[in-house]
């Protein structure tokens, strides 16, 4: 029996005037500045509470006030906050973090880390601050943006994660000791954003360093997902890096997957990539085919496209600001506004949402305030001006300050029922949250900028534009300046053209005597031999050979974190 999506009465009747960009309860439309300066303030509660009863943590327990290591211990929080205090104007504050982080964070250290949130967390915050430093008034060393404290710093984040890339397919492990590399027991099961979402911080340092290791690895493994993916075009949600067998099946655009495909969109901007961005399109469409029902997406069988899990979950609402940037400007309103009904329903996003029912999944009620919803409002006004988003904004801020704030910061939202709160403030509410707030309702950031102002800077490669605009957000909302990946590679690039022209001679001549070898690149990366040679996305797809590697235990672990098995409960209880 063919699956029917039944939207609920109160949910349709909600969505009607918002298509008019209807105004607020009181009739007007949001004050941007009024607003401005209440994210402002929200901002200081928070970073404050942290530094008082958290620091040197990683985050802030606002119940208790005190703090905890979450994903390492970094002081996380501190770099996650880091270029959110340049976008409000605080270069004093920015220049003295700058120094405390120099000062005291340390990476070779007995921690198992999580590759995926050291890497968009701590190397995407850190290259973020080292590309901002100047505009901070930060006394910036000969050679910058070339060279730096904070461009180490990253670098050397970046290398311990190397390790976790050494498997026979390429596609990383999930978590890394710091000090030892890969543990001999790791789980070789990864989700698929944990696999796909290294390019945009990884192209930059190499960009910036001049080492290609860490595109190299990043290409590697958005390739072997590619060259994974189903003959109906899906991804599953969990594989083993060891055998590319797919362990969890399910195929969406939500959690464990959402930032392989954003940073497929985003890695192709930030390097005019035309490969990059042909691979979303082509995801996009099977997107479309099997998992959109209406302006709704759920999730689906990735071999068959038989619905799994009809649920939207809070991680989904980055897909609208998504669309914006390939230019689906109409489908991403409808599914924004489809979403922001489930926020007036309940004051926020819970984790999971059942569409048909039109209500919360059990044990999954929370709201850790999350940025997404608002980050696709940020994009989308940056677009088309709809108030209908400044309102969003504003129920954001209200309902945050109204449910969420005590008196050591910002809690989470256990249950959006009952707004009971649970211990813990994420540091990507600064990161995040407050940053795309901010600059929903501050349209002449310096972020927006247009290229009306530029920097000229001259490294050792010749003057270099920086600032002009641009920014590419990596998926913890960390701002990458496009123009400094051509800042440092100048010389490389007129060596690598001259290569490219001897190669060209040498098989022009080679084709003339009857011989002529293919290979496959992308623009002036070539892929390496041997396990992480890769294929185009026009070219046909070969199975991987089968592994002669033994393969690592599986520790236990409790199952329901996967996807497959929420849906198959979720199917069972409906």
């Amino acid at each position: 029996m063919p699956f029917r999506l039944i939207i609920p009465l109160s949910l349709l009747c909600a969505l009607l005037p918002l298509y008019h960009g209807a105004p607020g309860p009181d009739g007007t439309a949001p004050d941007p500045a009024h607003y401005r300066e209440r994210v402002k303030a929200m901002f200081y509660h928070a970073y404050d509470s942290y530094l008082e009863n958290a620091f040197p943590y990683d985050e802030l327990r606002p119940l208790t006030c005190d703090g905890h290591d979450t994903w390492g211990s970094f002081s996380l929080t501190l770099i996650d906050a880091l270029d959110t205090l340049l976008i409000l104007g605080n270069v004093s504050e920015f220049q003295r973090v700058v120094e405390v982080l120099q000062n005291n964070v340390d990476f070779d250290i007995d921690v198992n880390a999580s590759v995926f949130e050291t890497n968009i967390r701590v190397v995407g915050g850190l290259l973020s601050a080292h590309l901002l430093s100047k505009k901070a008034g930060v006394e910036v060393e000969a050679g910058w943006p070339c060279s730096g404290p904070l461009l180490r710093m990253a670098e050397e984040a970046a290398r311990k994660l190397l390790p976790a890339f050494q498997t026979p397919t390429g596609m990383p492990y999930g978590t890394v000791n710091l000090l030892h590399g890969v543990n001999p027991g790791e789980t070789p099961v990864t989700c698929t954003a944990g696999i796909g979402t290294f390019i945009v911080e990884f192209a930059t340092l190499s960009s910036l360093t001049g080492d290609p290791v860490f595109e190299d690895v990043a290409r590697v493994a958005l390739m072997r997902l590619w060259e994974s993916r189903s003959d109906i075009g899906l991804v599953g949600n969990h594989i083993d890096v060891l055998t590319g067998k797919w362990v969890a099946q399910d195929a969406g655009i939500g959690a464990g997957v959402d930032s392989y495909f954003e940073y497929l969109v985003k890695g192709a901007i930030l390097l005019q990539d035309k490969e990059l961005m042909a691979m979303f399109l082509e995801y996009n469409k099977a997107i479309r085919n099997y998992t959109r029902f209406g302006d709704w997406y759920l999730w689906v069988q990735m071999y068959k496209g038989t619905v799994s899990m009809p649920v939207f979950q809070s991680l989904e609402a980055y897909w609208p600001g998504l669309q914006s940037l390939i230019g689906d400007i109409d489908n991403a309103m409808k599914t924004f506004l489809n979403y922001y009904t489930v926020w007036k329903q309940f004051g926020g996003l819970p984790e999971f949402y059942n569409i048909p029912q039109g209500y919360t999944v059990e044990k999954r009620e929370g709201y850790p305030l999350r940025p997404e919803l608002i980050e696709s409002a940020m994009y989308l006004y940056r677009a088309t001006g709809d108030p209908t988003l400044l309102e969003l904004g504003r129920d954001a801020v209200e309902s945050i300050e109204k449910i969420s704030k005590v008196e050591c910061g910002f809690a989470t939202i256990k249950d959006l029922r009952d707004h009971k709160l649970d211990n813990r403030m994420e540091s990507f509410f600064l990161a995040e949250t407050v940053k795309y707030l901010y600059l929903l309702f501050d349209p002449t950031n310096f972020i927006h900028n247009n290229g009306s102002t530029f920097d000229a800077v001259m490294t050792p490669y010749g003057e270099c534009i920086l600032g002009a605009g641009g920014y590419i957000f990596n998926t913890e909302a960390h701002p990458i300046d496009p123009a400094a990946l051509h800042c440092c590679r100048r010389l490389k690039e007129e060596q690598g053209e001259v290569e490219d022209l001897m190669r060209e001679f040498y098989s022009l001549k080679r084709s003339r005597s009857g011989f002529q070898k293919k290979t496959v690149s992308s623009g002036p990366w070539a892929p390496p031999a041997g396990p992480g040679t890769l294929s185009s996305p026009d070219e046909p797809r070969e199975k991987p050979a089968k592994q002669k590697t033994s393969l690592l235990s599986c520790p236990s672990q409790p199952f329901t974190s996967k996807l497959a098995l929420l849906g198959q409960v979720f199917l069972d209880s409906s």
